[in-house]
Order: structure tokens, then sequence, then C-alpha cells
């Protein structure tokens, strides 16, 4: 019995591995899955391998070059492009667009929210409590259903994990409780909100065209982005611009002020973001985004009609280079922005392209290490010396006479 039941169900297996994938290629399933590992060919969509990233910073050790952290930088002064490095890239917004999307409900919220619910609207936070606490308080108990972010842990966790995943943990939960207090201000229908067919997001991409100095922009791609919400396809030259007037136009809202009100609400401890708007003191505003982004607007003497900075690090996310990338590009403007925590045994070095050839000079004051992080990543002695010193021509010399 066992046998023939063992046969009986071997049987039933292979049967069931003879037949076909209800989703392989072809088959009607097959349509919500890439159609090759390879990749397929867009008109207008460049992907990352066919640009032309360049090296941003390097980390080295001893001279020699262990990690290149490949992108793409732009400087936008108005609705001009100042400087461009690593090639104009497309790519998504993804968070870092939210100021912009609280602009659809700026006025709205005006008189709505205090400062620190504004705060925590434009926000990708770290879900400390004051962070949560603060989304939470947007809404009505009775709404928080509605929320549609996705369940998460917080983003940085101080001892052991006791927290179960929740929808307010998420970072974008602050964005999600704003945008539903919004449509219920004016009106929209809030079931379905996250799709890019709800009412709120033709008015988001007339922001978007209004930001770009461009009424006849439309975006080659709608995605979902990591919290459900539709996010647009730009190039770095647009998000640039768009951060530039950000600056130009930053006592129009609320969204300036609130960001350098409360800069921990925006991201939290020792998050990028927060420590860049700390270190301008009001003069800047600064969102990271998924993925390897930063747009920072500046106010600058320089630049009267608003100075706009989008920062693209190739491979993804990766904080500590773009901290580095930061400190530099502000530093020549004369904002300190501090180090990030000193590497281990390495140091950063970082590529003159990532800033104007008017601030090459400037950048080499821009140091990457701090007085307390000498060099640890070499011998104090040397090398050659010692071992020609110790060298033998019979190596087991000095180990008795051989013997027994």
């Amino acid at each position: 019995m066992i046998v023939k039941g063992s046969c009986a169900t071997w049987r039933r297996l292979c049967r069931r591995w003879s037949r076909p994938s209800s989703v392989s290629s072809g088959r009607p399933g097959s349509r919500v899955y890439p159609k090759t590992p390879i990749g397929e060919k867009f008109d207008n969509i460049a992907t990352g391998r066919d640009v032309e990233w360049e090296p941003l910073v390097d980390f080295r050790r001893m001279d020699v070059s262990e990690n290149t952290i490949h992108g793409a930088i732009a400087w936008a002064h108005g609705g001009d492009i100042i400087h461009s490095f690593g090639g104009n890239v497309l790519i998504y917004g993804r968070s870092m667009m939210k100021p912009f999307m609280m602009k659809v409900f700026a006025e709205a919220l005006e008189n709505e929210l205090s400062w620190e619910q504004k705060s925590i609207s434009c926000s990708s936070h770290n879900g400390d409590t004051e962070h949560v606490a603060a989304a939470q308080s947007i809404l009505n108990e009775s709404e928080w259903g509605l929320m549609q972010c996705p369940l998460d842990v917080p983003l940085v966790q101080f001892g052991r994990q006791v927290r179960r995943p929740r929808r307010w943990f998420h970072t974008c939960s602050g964005e999600h409780a704003a945008v539903l207090r919004g449509m219920r201000l004016l009106g929209i229908r809030r079931a379905g909100y996250t799709l890019p067919n709800s009412d709120w997001f033709p008015l988001y991409i007339d922001v978007l065209r209004e930001y770009m100095e461009n009424p006849d922009w439309s975006p080659d791609r709608v995605a979902k982005d990591g919290c459900g919400m539709p996010t647009t396809s730009n190039t770095v030259n647009e998000l640039a611009i768009m951060f530039a007037n950000l600056a130009s136009r930053k006592d129009e809202d609320w969204i300036w002020e609130a960001m350098n009100r409360n800069p921990d609400l925006v991201g939290g401890f020792n998050r990028l973001d927060s420590t860049c708007l700390k270190a301008g003191e009001g003069r800047i505003l600064a969102k990271e985004g998924a993925d390897g982004l930063l747009g920072i607007s500046v106010v600058h003497e320089d630049w009267p009609k608003g100075l706009g900075i989008v920062i693209k690090i190739a491979h993804g996310w990766n904080s500590q280079a773009t901290w580095y990338i930061s400190r530099a590009v502000l530093g020549v403007l004369g904002i300190h922005l501090r180090n990030p925590y000193p590497l281990h045994r390495q140091k950063a070095f970082i590529v003159p392209g990532i800033v104007p050839d008017m601030y090459s000079e400037a950048l080499e004051s821009i140091v990457t290490w701090d007085e307390w992080d000498p060099d640890r990543d070499r011998f104090s002695l040397d090398w050659k010396k010692y071992a020609e010193a110790s060298t033998r021509s019979d190596p087991f010399g000095n180990e008795g006479d051989g013997g027994p």
C-alpha cells in the first residue's frame, strides 16, 4: 500500500510538472510579468545600462579605490540648467516629490493642521514615537481604516525589535494621512485614493507642469511607488528645475516653513534630509527619495531665481555616499553640513565634476574627514624593509639541528 500510494502521488506530481505554467510566455497569465529577463527596449526610455553615469565619490583604502559610487547630478537656476554631470537620466521622483504633492492640498490644509502635522505630511520618517503620533493626529481614529500604505516596522529601530508591522510605522504614513484629510476637505471621493485615476492626481500633474515651467509636459510613465502612491517619471534636469522654483516660490504656502520648523519630523535621527535642513537654518529645503535620491532647494544671493540641486545614485540607496556629495555641494555654497559617520578604514574622495567649474577651488577645502578621524587604513611601518630584514635563505635554519 505504501509503494502503491507513493507511485500514485508521484504520477500526479509528474502530470502537474509536465503541464505548462499558466503564466509562462504566451499564456494569458504572462501579461503581468516581464517578457524577457534581458529587458525590453522602449522608445524615449533609456535604461540604466544606456546612460552615461559618472563617478561621484569613491571610497579608498590606502590610495586604492574599493568602492566607486556612480550617479548623476544636476544644478538649476530658475528654469535654466547651469550644470549637469552624469547625464540627464530618466528616473522616478519617488518620495523626493512629497513637497510638490502637498501643494495640491496646501490651501485646504493651511488652517486645518498644526505645524507638526504639516511637517509630517511632507516626511519620509523613521517611524519613531513622535512620527507616529503626529501622523495619527491628522485623521480621526474612525478614518484610520482608510489608510492604504503598506504594513511596516520602524525604519530605524533602537534596541530589540518587539514591534509588529503597522501602517503607521511606514515611512509614508504622514503623507497618506494628509492626502486623505485634504481630499475630505476638497470633497474628493477617498476610495481608491492611491490610484492615478483619483481626482487629486491631475491636480498634482498640474503642479509639476507649473514648477517645471512646461505646460505641455506629460510623464512617459506613471508607476506605483513603494507606498502605493503613483510616482511619475522625470529627468534629473526636470527635477532640478522644480527644486529651483521651490526656492523662488517658498513663501507661497506653508511647506518650506513647516519642513524647516520641524526637521526631525521630516526624516528623523541621523537622516540626511533632516540634517541638511538643520544645517541650512532656513535657507534650504532638502528631501530624500528612495533608491538614491536627494533634492535640495537653496535660497542664495548668487542665485536670485532659486537654486535646485538633484542627486541620483546609480545603484540605489547609499546614504553615506549621498551625504559626502551633499556636504560638498552645500559646502561650496557656504552651508556647513557635518560629515557622516566615518567609514571603516577607508576615506571618501569627491569627484570635482559634481560642482560647476566656478566652485572647483572652493571644493578643495571641503574635507571628507574630521579631526578625530585620522587614516586607519595603513600600517605605520614599511613592510618592505621589515620583510627584507626577516627573510632567511633557509627558512628552517633556526628550528634545531634537523635530527629525529
